[in-house]
């Protein structure tokens, strides 16, 4: 059973996915945000045709460890999920992943425009990535 990512933004919402030993994460798709119950849509449907099991959330705290507007809005379409997908949810802590995967991209020299493209995937694949390791060093 996969393991989905999610990198929740205003207008997109990046998605990554693990493979089904849950030991790697793979960057899946951006879906354009549309309201609360289109996206959970989208989400679902994600979660139905790859069998995921378990929804991780980038919570995008600031660096000193506090709480934003981002991260309160995020929260709150955290708890929306939750209380709709039907499968274990997590909130985590993102600090960094949009950075990194920024990093990663002008590393490879992709066009701006590009880079907007796919940045939110990316991250959200960073999200995953960073979970992995987690549950990894908690066993």
């Amino acid at each position: 059973m996969r393991i989905m990512a999610l990198d929740v933004g205003d207008k997109r919402i990046g998605v990554a996915l693990s493979d089904a030993d849950r030991l790697t994460s793979q960057p899946h798709c951006v879906i354009e945000r549309r309201g609360e119950m289109a996206d959970l849509a989208a989400i679902m449907e994600i979660v139905q045709a790859y069998d995921v099991s378990e929804l991780v959330v980038g919570n995008p705290m600031n660096m000193d460890g506090s709480r934003g507007d981002r991260s309160r809005k995020t929260e709150k379409f955290y708890n929306f999920l939750k209380k709709r997908v039907g499968i274990q949810t997590a909130f985590f802590d993102e600090r960094l992943t949009t950075a990194a995967a920024e990093r990663v991209l002008l590393a490879g020299d992709v066009s701006r425009k590009k880079r907007k493209e796919v940045i939110d995937k990316l991250a959200a694949q960073q999200i995953l990535y960073t979970y992995l390791d987690y549950i990894k060093r908690r066993k």
